[in-house]
């Protein structure tokens, strides 16, 4: 059983390995750095180096694959230039996929986003079902993951792609070596308690569940159907403290109104145009979101794939241990 994975060195990618290695798959992963590759990856993995824009390597990275897990993404909440994300998050997954039906290519995993889908704004649990619209993606990358789907979905239709869709929420846990913008908040509240919080909600999933409900919509998905792989739903004050207990550290007390934090949104911004930091601490974008609950159900994957996940405190605690471990909490 010969697989391919994309975005394997990503946080849901480098938890998904060994869990394909445990099963017996033989595996190949397409990445952009060989190296970076090497360092995080176990033996045993055959290592194409190449991007999703080069049609040339992803058929070479295909070739004699039966499965395709596509995960990689360019994940960031503030880019210079949005163009780019589309170019490997849009443009990138369709040819991809169009490479994967060429190839033969039995069964497709895609690893979308909860973010494509709809919330409610009473705060309860969205499902798979709940509508959406391009105009109402915040921002340039939820906007891409949006395009994206789409066109999955459309190939799947018209073409006979034979996709499954996953729609993860915000994954927690231990491989996250970028971090993740959610991971660099959890990284943060360990080394200072997160003090200050705003008036949000987001589920958060451990990585491992994440990763193996993968595996689950490759065994038992339907093509063509989503499937949200989910966990907790939590307030962010109720996240913070659980990470600072965690952590040992005092924990949130003062909730910033929305309003207040857009000065600090603009002047950042302003600062990473000028390339006087790598990344704004704050965006635009980001302030917008934070006045969102958004609430998910993973019903759906529990009832058809078997998909279970563990308290969002497990998934917590792995990420501190991971970043305490990779010297990354200091």
């Amino acid at each position: 059983m010969h697989v391919l994975v994309t975005g394997a060195t990503g946080l849901i990618g480098s938890n998904l390995i060994p869990i394909l290695q445990e099963q017996g798959y033989k595996i190949s992963v397409l990445v952009r750095d060989p190296e970076k590759a090497k360092r995080c990856l176990s033996t045993g993995i055959k290592i194409c180096p190449g991007h999703l824009n080069d049609e040339k390597t992803i058929e070479k990275a295909l070739k004699g694959c039966r499965f395709l897990f596509h995960l990689a993404a360019d994940y960031r909440l503030w880019v210079p230039d949005p163009q780019a994300m589309y170019l490997t998050n849009v443009d990138g997954t369709r040819l991809l996929m169009t490479k994967a039906l060429e190839a033969g290519v039995e069964r497709i995993v895609y690893t979308s986003s909860v973010c494509t889908l709809g919330y409610h704004t009473d705060g309860s649990p969205a499902n798979e079902d709940l509508k959406s619209s391009l105009e109402s993606m915040i921002s340039p990358y939820k906007k891409s993951k949006f395009l994206a789907e789409k066109a999955v979905s459309r190939m799947v239709k018209e073409n006979g792609l034979p996709a499954v869709i996953v729609n993860p929420s915000t994954p927690v846990g231990p491989g996250d070596s970028r971090p993740t913008p959610t991971g660099a908040m959890i990284l943060n509240t360990a080394r200072d308690g997160g003090r200050f919080y705003a008036e949000t909600g987001l589920n958060i999933a451990h990585v491992g569940d994440v990763a193996r409900g993968h595996l689950l919509a490759l065994e038992k998905g339907t093509i063509g159907r989503r499937y949200i792989l989910g966990g907790d739903n939590l307030y962010l004050k109720e996240l913070f403290a659980m990470t600072a207990k965690a952590a040992g550290k005092p924990g949130p007390m003062c909730k910033v109104p929305t309003a207040a934090l857009y000065p600090i949104a603009i002047i950042s911004e302003i600062l990473a145009r000028l390339n006087l930091v790598d990344e704004p601490v704050a965006t635009m974008d980001s302030i917008r979101m934070a006045s969102k609950i958004m609430f998910y159900s993973s019903k759906r994957a529990e009832t058809e794939l078997g998909y279970t996940h563990r308290p969002a405190i497990q998934a917590v605690e792995d990420a501190i241990k991971w970043f305490k471990e990779n010297g990354m909490l200091a």
